[in-house]
């Protein structure tokens, strides 16, 4: 699995980024580039500490069991459900929410110690490492949704 504390696997998701355009369109969604790019910022900031998000009640349920999917090498599927703190409804600055997407993302090349929430808001109690497989898995999942 890739990870983002790597600075190769870090920059190889940065370079991706970087290939997005005003005009890129989605395989599926209905998320624009823009507010994708916006989207992304939200869990990388609920892993920082910067974005809190109480836990639901199914979250408390089946979090955990779900966290099990989350880690596993399995790419996310199209589609998935989006947490409703996570959607954007306004058109954002394309060019500002690329610059903060990879200001964000370039952050976990100093280690594990930018984490500083061990506890998704809907998985539970996660681990600096299980945080770094969900976001990077995340990231990919979008980037694919784009064509990068």
């Amino acid at each position: 699995m890739k990870s983002l504390y790597n600075t190769n696997s870090n920059q190889e998701i940065i370079d991706r980024i970087n290939q997005l355009s005003p005009h890129s369109l989605s395989h599926w969604g209905k998320m624009t580039v823009s507010q994708m790019m916006e989207h992304c910022q939200a869990p990388l900031k609920v892993a920082f500490g910067e974005l809190t998000i109480q836990q639901s009640l199914i979250g408390f349920l089946f979090g955990r069991m779900a966290k099990k999917k989350l880690v596993s090498d399995k790419p996310f599927d199209p589609n998935i459900p989006t947490a409703k703190e996570f959607i954007i409804t306004h058109e954002p600055d394309f060019d500002a929410a690329k610059k903060t997407l990879i200001e964000h993302v370039s952050r976990f090349q100093n280690g594990p110690s930018v984490i500083k929430n061990l506890k998704h808001p809907f998985f539970g109690p996660m681990t600096a490492e299980e945080w770094d497989i969900s976001q990077w898995k995340h990231l990919d999942h979008h980037l694919r949704q784009f064509g990068v």
